[in-house]
C-alpha cells in the first residue's frame, strides 16, 4: 500500500506541474503577443510627440509680426497653422513674444480678444491693457514681485496701462499709485 500511495501522489504532483506548466505557457503565449503590441503603441505615441517637426521658424515670426497690426493675416495664418496661436519668437536675448503679447504691447485690442477667443493664453501684461482691473490686481495681490517685471521688449505694466487707453485708466492710476514710473526696462545681457 505504501509503494502504491506514492505512485498516487507522484501522480498528483506532476498534474500539479503539468497544470501550472500549462498556466505558465498560456501566460507566456499572451505575453509574446500582447507586450509587443503595448510596447509599438507607447513607442508610437513617444515618437509622435518628439518626432512632429516645429512650426516653421519663419512662419512663426511672421504671425508674432503680424500680431503687432495686422488682424487680417492673423486669421489667415491660424486657418492654414492653428498651432501659430501657442507660438513664440525669440528676438534675441530671451526676448521672447507670442502674437498676442505683441497686440498687448500695442494696445490693439481687437487683435487681442480675437486671439483670446481662438484660445490664445493671455498674462498678466496683456489683462492690463485690456483693462482687466479685477484680475490684475488678484494677481498683484497675490504675487506683488510681479509689479515690477517685464513683457516682451522690457515692456512694463505701465506701459501697457497707457496702451490700454480709457480701459484701463483705473490700472493706470493703480500703478502709479504703487509706485511705478518706467514703462520699459531693458532685458539684461
Amino acid at each position: 500500500m505504501g509503494y502504491r500511495f506514492q505512485l498516487l501522489n507522484f501522480s498528483k504532483t506532476n498534474q500539479l506541474k503539468r497544470k501550472s506548466f500549462l498556466q505558465q505557457l498560456a501566460i507566456g503565449a499572451g505575453s509574446l503577443v500582447a507586450i509587443p503590441n503595448l510596447l509599438q503603441a507607447e513607442n508610437n505615441s513617444a515618437k509622435n510627440l518628439l518626432t512632429d517637426d516645429p512650426l516653421p521658424r519663419d512662419m512663426v515670426k511672421d504671425f508674432v509680426v503680424a500680431g503687432h497690426n495686422d488682424l487680417d493675416k492673423i486669421k489667415t495664418m491660424l486657418k492654414e497653422k492653428p498651432n501659430l496661436l501657442y507660438a513664440c519668437w525669440d528676438w534675441g536675448n530671451g526676448d521672447f513674444e507670442t502674437a498676442l503679447e505683441g497686440a498687448g504691447h500695442m494696445g490693439l485690442k481687437d487683435i487681442a480678444n480675437y486671439l483670446i477667443e481662438q484660445g490664445a493664453r493671455p498674462n498678466i501684461f496683456v489683462l492690463t491693457m485690456l483693462g482687466k482691473t479685477k484680475e490684475v490686481k488678484t494677481i498683484l495681490k497675490s504675487y506683488p514681485e510681479l509689479l515690477n517685471s517685464k513683457g516682451p521688449h522690457g515692456f512694463t505694466l505701465l506701459h501697457h496701462a497707457q496702451k490700454g487707453g480709457d480701459a484701463s485708466k483705473t490700472l493706470l492710476k493703480y500703478l502709479q499709485d504703487k509706485g511705478q514710473k518706467e514703462t520699459n526696462i531693458k532685458i539684461k545681457n
